[in-house]
């Protein structure tokens, strides 16, 4: 059996056919004009309760830490004061298990791996080519958010995002986000909306997703935060991380912070 008949047994091809230039059309519009693509139910019910098992399975792997870090993911900054947007901290915790502890046979590692779907996040994002990371840890990782777990408001550093929603908890584990925040080719910070946000004297937008759904966000000037988890159910999330050049590692800093080690 290829990887594309595996494909359509892991994927809705009826709701979803990523193959049609139509749908991709459809979806890069989507991603240009909103910020994110949402797919509910991309992967059909019985895929999703494969990758359930599968993930609570490995959660006893899982790397957990903890950070404080500020919204646009830097160093302390001298040159303004602590209280400043550009150095206040938020909290960001949660586990994870890296590509090296997936099994080849997950359907997560024969969605990643194949070209179709390569091709379609190409596409859709405005990339000519993707490519995986050259490292062993950092193209499919899964992460965990049990009780009183978050991801503070940040801007990410890469152009999008692909994510995939495994478990959804009992409560809270709420994505929120800001589209258009800043314009970081600019260097322009909106450091006064920063402050407003982090004031809680601003709106912003959630995004409601269940098992099964791929999201493709742009997070590099859209900020964004996860909720803290409510509840005994974990939120079990995977990421499905790309390159636009070959031959490109997570740096050894990032490695070491999320994974707990370089290999």
């Amino acid at each position: 059996m290829d990887i594309n008949n595996k494909l359509k047994k892991i994927i809705d091809f009826e709701n979803y056919p990523i193959h049609q230039a139509s749908f991709i059309s459809k979806c890069r519009d989507k991603i240009n004009n909103e910020g994110c693509v949402v797919l509910p139910d991309f992967l059909n019910h019985e895929t999703i309760n494969q990758l359930i098992s599968e993930s609570k399975k490995n959660q006893e792997k899982a790397y957990y830490c903890r950070q404080e870090h500020s919204v646009f993911i830097m160093p302390y900054d001298d040159n303004f004061p602590p209280d400043h947007p550009r150095n206040r901290l938020v909290v960001s915790s949660k586990g994870c298990i890296t590509d090296d502890q997936i099994s080849y046979n997950s359907s997560l590692k024969i969605l990643y791996k194949s070209d179709l779907f390569r091709d379609f996040i190409a596409q859709v994002v405005g990339e000519k080519k993707l490519y995986e990371y050259n490292d062993k840890l950092s193209s499919v990782n899964i992460h965990y958010a049990s009780e009183g777990q978050e991801l503070g408001w940040h801007f990410d550093n890469s152009s999008f995002a692909i994510t995939l929603l495994i478990q959804k908890p009992i409560a809270g584990g709420e994505f929120q986000y800001i589209r258009n925040f800043r314009d970081a080719d600019s260097n322009e910070m909106n450091y006064g909306g920063v402050e407003e946000l982090l004031n809680d004297k601003i709106g912003y937008d959630s995004l409601s997703m269940d098992p099964g759904t791929l999201v493709l966000f742009r997070g590099r000037n859209s900020i964004h935060r996860v909720t803290p988890v409510k509840g005994g159910l974990t939120r079990m999330l995977a990421v499905l991380a790309y390159n636009s050049e070959p031959n490109i590692s997570l740096s050894e800093t990032s490695r070491m912070t999320f994974y707990g080690r370089l290999e």
